[in-house]
């Protein structure tokens, strides 16, 4: 374990890592940006609780007065919560003015994995992963998600790429990077609120002990990367492609006209597709994200035996 000088090990977390027991991390974005208070406490806590009855250990993520946090207490989620979107989103870029300010930041998938892996944590559930933005070939809008898959070695499970992307071109930057995609349970990439996407995983794989040997596997070879486990939201919260698609487009449009980019792209858009959707998307979000720490639990689990 990496005994950073800016990084708290919840206790809990510690003696579970100490012990090989499993462990499984989760970002602090979903909290702050990703749905309204209380609504975002409860989801947060909810989400620890379905890791524990799973049995691994839950570790939330977080920058809270310059410090990395491995594991939040029921009180910081709350913290979080409350304080919302007054919280910064921190990537990767972010993390050092953060912790030399002592400010709070809300981790992304990039962040998360990084601390999780300055903790020893192996394995993280989120709801979707950022990407390639369309129309990226003259933008240029790449989610630092991506990169960082590509050289740290942290299992990440989601429901696949949000549907806002370039979900083609997200796919050939991850091959670049050579990270692998697998498919939980489907050979189709699903696409965040819907199942399908129209494109393929690399491998699909069918139990929580296949995954578990993959990543084993390519962390005893030495690979720097991660690992990407797309896992379809359930059948009974999936939205029908063609709404989603259409109400995607649609705030795409908007965010055009009123000249939104950069990081305050994908706030917009998932705040307006819910929007669209009558709320429906805020539901299903909440949904892919308890299927998605149910599996990476199972996972640590198996992960930690032998």
């Amino acid at each position: 374990m990496n005994m950073n000088k800016y990084l708290d090990v919840n206790p809990e977390v510690a003696q579970a890592l100490a012990e090989g027991k499993p462990v499984v991390a989760l970002e602090s974005t979903i909290i702050s940006h990703g749905m309204p208070y209380p609504q975002n406490v409860q989801t947060a806590l909810n989400v620890e609780r379905i890791i524990r009855e799973n049995g691994a250990v839950p570790a939330t993520i977080a920058v809270i007065g310059g410090r990395l946090k491995a594991g939040l207490t029921a009180e910081e989620i709350e913290y979080f919560g409350k304080k919302g979107l007054n919280i910064a989103k921190a990537s990767r870029r972010d993390l050092a003015v953060l912790c030399a300010r002592g400010e709070d930041g809300a981790t992304t998938v990039t962040t998360t994995m990084i601390i999780a892996h300055m903790a020893g944590i192996k394995i993280f559930a989120t709801g979707g992963i950022g990407g390639v933005h369309r129309g990226a070939e003259t933008t240029m809008d790449i989610s630092a998600d991506l990169e960082e898959l590509g050289q740290t070695p942290v299992m990440v499970v989601c429901a696949g790429a949000k549907s806002i992307l370039d979900l083609g071109l997200t796919l050939e930057y991850l091959e670049t990077k050579g990270v692998p995609v697998i498919g939980y349970g489907t050979e189709e990439l699903p696409a965040f609120y819907t199942r399908q996407s129209g494109f393929k995983v690399d491998y699909r794989m069918d139990t929580p002990a296949e995954l578990a040997a993959a990543f084993k596997t390519q962390n005893e070879l030495g690979f720097k990367g991660g690992m990407l486990v797309a896992n379809p939201i359930p059948q009974e919260y999936a939205m029908p492609l063609d709404t989603i698609n259409k109400a995607i487009d649609q705030a795409i449009s908007e965010c055009e006209a009123k000249g939104i980019h950069g990081k305050e792209t994908t706030p917009f858009l998932l705040a307006r597709v819910a929007e669209l959707t009558g709320g429906d998307s805020l539901e299903s979000n909440i949904r892919l994200v308890y299927n998605n720490a149910a599996v990476a639990a199972q996972t640590a689990v198996e992960y930690c035996k032998n």
